[in-house]
C-alpha cells in the first residue's frame, strides 16, 4: 500500500486516518490510538493525518437530523428496539475507554461539512484537536454537526478564528480536499471505518486494542525511521 499520494517525511511516521464523526468504532479507535501513542517512546516523531469517509453517504444536507437507532433500523429493516440494544452494548464498550456515548440524544446528518472544517483546522495545525471535539459534539453533546453555527462554535472552541471557519465552509473551501480523500479511499479499497495506514505501508482496520497499535507504530517505526536513522548513522561514520 503505497503512501505517495499525502507524503511521507523521512524523519517521521505518519498515521493516516480515514474515519467518520458519527462512526462510533472510530471515535473508539482515535481514542485507541491516543493511549497507544503515550505507551510509544517515539510518539513525538509521529503525525497522524485524518482523512475523510461517509459512513452514510446518502444523507445530504437538506435531510432533517434523525435518531441514530431510527436510521440504524430503517438501514437494516430490525426493530427500533434492537437497534437501540446495539447502541447500547456500543455505549457499554465506549464507556470501558473512557468515552461517553449518549446515541438518545445523537443527531444523524450529513457530515461532508464537519469533514470540511476538519480539513481547515488541518490547515492550521488544529485538525487532531477539532476531530476529538467533532465526536464529542455527536456522541457526547448531541449536537448539530451539520450546522454551520454548531461547527463555527467548535472550532472557536479549538482556539480557529471562527468567523474565518465560517467563511470556509460557506465556500466549500475544502470540499475537493473531501472528496480526494473519498477517492483515496476508493482506490485503497476502504469499505469501513477507522482504517489505519501506517507510513504508507502497514493497515489496521478497526478499533484494535492498544497492543495491536503498539505493535503497528513500532514494526513501521524499525522499518521506516528507524531504519533511515541507522544508514544515516552508517553513513556519517564512513565519512570520518
Amino acid at each position: 500500500m503505497a503512501g505517495e499520494a499525502f507524503g511521507q517525511a523521512a524523519d517521521r511516521l505518519v498515521v493516516d486516518v480515514w474515519s467518520d464523526v458519527m462512526c462510533p468504532f472510530c471515535y473508539m479507535g482515535d481514542t485507541l490510538l491516543e493511549q497507544a501513542l503515550e505507551k510509544f517512546p517515539h510518539a513525538s516523531g509521529v503525525d497522524v493525518r485524518y482523512h475523510s469517509f461517509l459512513l452514510m453517504p446518502q444523507l445530504t444536507d437538506d435531510d432533517a437530523p434523525v435518531n441514530p437507532a431510527e436510521l440504524l433500523s430503517a438501514k437494516h429493516g430490525m426493530p427500533l428496539e434492537q437497534a437501540q440494544a446495539l447502541n447500547d452494548q456500543v455505549t457499554e464498550r465506549a464507556k470501558q475507554i473512557g468515552l461517553d456515548y449518549h446515541f438518545e440524544r445523537a443527531q444523524a446528518v450529513s457530515t461532508r461539512t464537519a469533514h470540511q472544517l476538519s480539513h481547515f483546522a488541518a490547515a492550521q495545525g488544529k485538525q487532531h484537536e477539532m476531530v476529538q471535539s467533532l465526536f464529542k459534539a455527536y456522541f457526547t453533546d448531541g449536537l448539530n454537526v451539520a450546522d454551520h453555527q454548531v461547527l463555527a462554535d467548535l472550532a472557536a472552541d479549538v482556539g480557529l478564528d471562527r468567523d474565518a471557519a465560517l467563511s470556509a465552509l460557506a465556500s466549500d473551501e475544502f470540499a475537493e480536499a473531501v472528496e480526494a480523500d473519498l477517492e483515496q479511499a476508493r482506490q485503497y479499497g476502504i469499505t469501513g471505518v477507522p482504517f489505519f495506514v501506517f507510513a504508507g505501508k502497514y493497515a489496521v482496520s478497526g478499533a484494535q486494542p492498544v497492543e495491536a497499535f503498539v505493535q503497528a507504530l513500532t514494526k513501521s517505526w524499525d522499518e521506516t525511521v528507524g531504519s533511515a536513522e541507522t544508514v544515516g548513522t552508517t553513513a556519517a561514520g564512513a565519512g570520518r
